[in-house]
């Protein structure tokens, strides 16, 4: 997925007392699969180090449909893959070549180059499929925007799991709830996802600076307000929060952490600390020198891809 600036969501002008920002992704049609964009918002640029956030799907295929997501760069960020149906085919210019499953996560670290496609398998495009997660992305901070592009998978038994009053929770990224996840990250950060049923309450974590909560199914109320599905609330720093899922129980992602020193500069798949560094990446992208130049194609993955807007 890339940053279109057409697509910014809604922040309407809510007196919510719990609430900092209230976030009405927009959704776009990709053909095929709905995507519904809750960062960058125009009031919220990121919630801790989180920059972007999608929600991908639901969506249901017929055999032979899938989705194809060409080969394209990245710069300054972290990409968090993070599914609930379906599956992905990850191949990127470190070498990884990796399907991801509903509760694994896929975490790849742009660094000051990579390039990444994302495919519907063989396999799967022989029957009828779903798709159904979200992707993020992770700015970097400065110290880490030039380090080498890598890549980490960990499957579902590797990330932490509580099990608990009505409440399911695995941790993706950083650390929250007494658990800290296997994830390489470069700032103090976290990222869950929650299943609650009806009733259940969960408490947000208090130690983040910055904390954000999208609902991806049913509904939630907080301090006697009802959010549904499709909806993302940021809460200020130090307000003790808890969330109790509506009569058909909710899905949530939790996220948040340390904000960084300042704005990120953001253009089509590209995330920098400043417009340099942004042009710079356009422009090695633009001469196309994959063989000797700042990116490389995938290997398995190279006979195409997306040109730079």
């Amino acid at each position: 997925m890339s940053w279109n600036p057409t697509q910014n969501p809604e922040c309407p002008l809510d007196s919510l007392d719990s609430i900092e920002t209230l976030i009405i992704p927009r959704a776009r049609d990709l053909g095929g699969f709905e995507v519904r964009r809750a960062l960058p918002a125009p009031k919220r640029q990121m919630v801790g180090p989180f920059i972007f956030f999608d929600q991908m799907g639901p969506a249901e295929f017929l055999t032979g449909g899938g989705i194809d997501v060409r080969p394209h760069p990245h710069i300054g960020l972290a990409t968090v893959t993070y599914l609930y149906k379906g599956e992905f085919h990850h191949r990127d210019s470190t070498g990884a070549d990796q399907m991801v499953y509903p509760g694994e996560v896929n975490w790849m670290i742009a660094g000051n180059g990579v390039t990444h496609s994302e495919r519907t398998s063989d396999e799967m495009r022989t029957r009828p499929g779903s798709l159904f997660g979200i992707q993020t992305w992770v700015a970097l901070p400065e110290h880490a925007e030039d380090s080498d592009a890598s890549f980490e998978h960990h499957g579902r038994e590797a990330l932490p799991f509580i099990d608990e009053g009505g409440k399911q929770v695995r941790l993706i990224l950083g650390s929250a709830y007494g658990a800290t996840a296997p994830v390489k990250t470069f700032t103090e950060t976290f990222y869950a996802d929650a299943v609650l049923a009806a009733g259940a309450k969960l408490p947000l974590p208090d130690n983040h600076e910055d904390r954000g909560v999208y609902v991806s199914e049913g509904s939630v109320t907080i301090a006697g307000d009802t959010f549904e599905a499709g909806r993302m609330m940021v809460f200020r720093p130090g307000d003790r929060i808890t969330l109790t899922a509506g009569e058909h129980g909710a899905r949530l992602m939790v996220l948040g952490g340390e904000t960084l020193n300042g704005p990120r500069y953001i253009s089509w798949n590209f995330v920098a600390s400043s417009q340099e560094r942004i042009d710079a990446a356009k422009e090695a992208w633009r001469q196309g020198d994959w063989a000797h130049g700042r990116f490389q194609l995938p290997p398995g993955d190279d006979a195409e891809f997306i040109p730079l807007p």
